[in-house]
């Protein structure tokens, strides 16, 4: 126990910590000033935001234009935002029909409870709430692509940021356990199996995503039958998919040879089986000790979405070029277009990253 945490008096019962330790104050002193370089740092560090934050404020928002039709209609220096009131819903969602945008948003509204339950414990109904959060993939394509009574939609409809979430989150769902099966057969002592894992992990690993797409999109074609024909979106998930589950493999090997053979051992001693071993004892603890690097090549593959703009599929910085080059308001939103793109990847990102840090100190079991 840290001895600037509690104080004794001579009675022996705890006092207070003095409060220019802990809170506000106490952080602020520790990880701003607790040292010559560290105050330095930090004055430098106010100094530029200083020469930043306040020009960028001005353009963006105090100096920023919010109406208007056209782009020449924008006359001050700031930022031009009067296209987002005719221009957002394609930022959004595509071309997918102004009537079903329903769709999308309840396929939205019910992402967060099916992610509730698998990122936080203890929530009421966790039982069912974990088989729906198993169904929730197949319940959002239904909404998004139809049948069974629903319009159906192409997904050559699908666009903007809609499309980067769809093909973002199938990789990261479908690439994890993918992941984990590629690790315990690149470390399996079946001959074959290991030969297997290690030619796909290595194969994947050594091509540059934006190659794989264009496999997927141009040459896989020619390999199947003529009657036969694959969605182009679904072909681009597939291999998204496979391309995060190699790096995902590399990642969750390190966790499990990170484990001491005494656990091992100790699961074989207790008559375990190796998937019960792996189960219940190997696994949690490697996915604890991976975490970072699962959540950075989760993060890895959602800012990789963007790349399939190179194929002709319009996320939202394709929408973004498309709106560049609309005579109505072209030279007007290069910096906002793309600003607010930014601004979209970071929300997403930073959630992401922060979860991680928090599940790190809930499954850290060094604490005092």
């Amino acid at each position: 126990m840290n001895t600037t945490d509690i104080n004794y008096s001579k009675t022996g019962k705890s006092r207070p910590p003095p409060a220019n330790t802990v809170g506000l104050i106490g952080w602020v002193r520790t990880n701003l000033f607790n040292g010559l370089l560290n105050t330095c740092l930090t004055f430098i560090s106010c100094y530029l935001l200083w020469l930043i934050i306040p020009p960028l404020l001005d353009w963006a928002i105090f100096n920023a234009d919010f109406t208007g039709n056209v782009g020449r209609e924008c006359t001050t220096d700031g930022a031009c935002w009067a296209w987002l009131d005719q221009r957002i819903e394609q930022f959004l969602y595509g071309f997918y029909p102004a009537g079903s945008y329903w769709r999308v948003n309840l396929a939205i509204l019910l992402l967060f409870p099916a992610l509730a339950y698998v990122l936080f414990e203890n929530l009421p109904f966790s039982n069912y709430g974990r088989w729906y959060s198993l169904a929730y993939p197949f319940l959002a394509a239904f909404l998004l692509v139809g049948g069974f009574g629903l319009e159906g939609i192409t997904t050559d409809k699908f666009g903007g940021f809609m499309l980067n979430l769809v093909a973002g989150l199938s990789g990261i769902i479908f690439s994890l356990p993918i992941g984990i099966l590629l690790a315990l057969g690149r470390r399996s002592k079946l001959p074959a199996v290991r030969l297997l894992s290690v030619t796909f992990i290595e194969f994947i690993r050594g091509v540059p995503l934006i190659t794989l797409l264009f496999v997927a999109i141009i040459i896989l074609q020619l390999f199947l039958p003529p009657n036969v024909s694959v969605d182009q979106l679904v072909r681009v998930m597939i291999m998204i998919t496979l391309f995060a589950s190699a790096y995902m493999a590399e990642v969750i090997r390190g966790g499990l040879q990170a484990i001491p053979n005494g656990q091992y051992e100790a699961a074989q001693a207790m008559g375990l089986g190796y998937w019960q071993s792996m189960r219940l004892i190997i696994l949690p603890q490697a996915l604890k000790i991976s975490i970072p690097g699962i959540v950075n090549t989760f993060i890895g593959l959602f800012k990789d979405t963007t790349l399939v703009i190179i194929i002709g599929l319009f996320d939202i910085l394709g929408q973004a070029r498309v709106l560049q080059t609309n005579p109505d308001w072209m030279g007007k939103v290069d910096h906002e277009t793309y600003l607010l793109a930014a601004i979209f990847f970071f929300v997403i990102c930073f959630s992401i990253s922060r979860y991680s840090i928090n599940l790190e100190k809930r499954l850290d079991t060094n604490r005092d």
